[in-house]
């Protein structure tokens, strides 16, 4: 299985901190050796890194650790492969742009017969996973049932919880996604977050020998949310989704989806 890691902010941050963890289990504090990439948005543009290699010796990590790039929402995936082979356009996250807007998509599982039971018609994998294609046919639905942006966002929501559920049908899908808005994540078997506010506290990591005082990087203003497919820190209590949760954020903290 693969790794995910996002991050909704109040105001644009780094995620430097929670990187540094995610990139040792990329081939050394855990096997997921088969590429990975990170995007980070920037207003409605999106700045985005992948690598077929691991992460933990990965060049291009060490430069992301180390360039605090600032972003209200950050979606990143380290690979495990078992769908696709290991080469860079089948490394997430995915990208896709729908009504002017980056779509941005990252998923951990497998989901077996999808391609040969959905059928895409406008959106294409340039790749050969079942994640792409399950992608591409989320955005094919909301494209065609939505042309344009739903006036509520909370129509938009449930649509694509509706979709989840539909491709949580075919195995494993637990997922992060983001319309450049909002975050979605979704629990199939693994996922938990953390949302860090005044007062912040110290956090270690538990794949590197590293500690943060937020203190001393953070305003009394700050608010965000850190979401992992494990726990990435050793000293704070994590919240942990159940199968089936369907969770959006927006601004560091969590909408009501009910």
């Amino acid at each position: 299985m693969c790794e995910l890691l996002g991050m909704s902010t109040k105001y644009p941050m780094d995620i430097c901190f929670s990187f540094s963890g995610l990139m040792q289990r990329g081939g050394k504090t855990g096997p997921h050796k088969d590429g990975w990439g990170i995007a980070f948005y920037e207003g409605r543009g999106c700045r985005a890194f992948h690598d077929p290699y691991p992460s933990s010796n990965s060049e291009i990590a060490k430069l992301v650790k180390n360039y605090p790039i600032k972003s209200s929402n950050v979606i990143c995936h380290i690979r495990k492969a078992n769908s696709g082979k290991v080469c860079l356009e089948n490394t997430h996250p995915f990208i896709r742009e729908l009504w002017g807007r980056n779509w941005c998509f990252a998923h951990n599982g497998q989901l077996r017969g999808i391609k040969r039971k959905l059928k895409l018609e406008l959106f294409e994998p340039v790749g050969t996973t079942d994640s792409e294609f399950a992608f591409c046919w989320i955005l094919d639905q909301v494209h065609k049932k939505y042309p344009n942006p739903p006036k509520k966002d909370e129509v938009l929501w449930n649509y694509i919880k509706k979709l989840i559920d539909h491709l949580s049908e075919f195995g494993v899908f637990n997922i992060l996604m983001c319309d450049s808005k909002y975050l979605y994540a979704h629990c199939s078997t693994k996922l938990a977050w953390i949302t860090r506010k005044p007062p912040f506290g110290k956090a270690k990591l538990v794949d590197d020998d590293m500690t943060v005082d937020f203190c001393q990087h953070t305003t009394s203003n700050d608010i965000f949310t850190v979401i992992a497919t494990v726990p990435l820190t050793a000293n704070e209590e994590w919240s942990i989704a159940s199968k089936g949760d369907f969770l959006v954020f927006k601004d560091g903290i969590q909408k009501n989806t009910k």
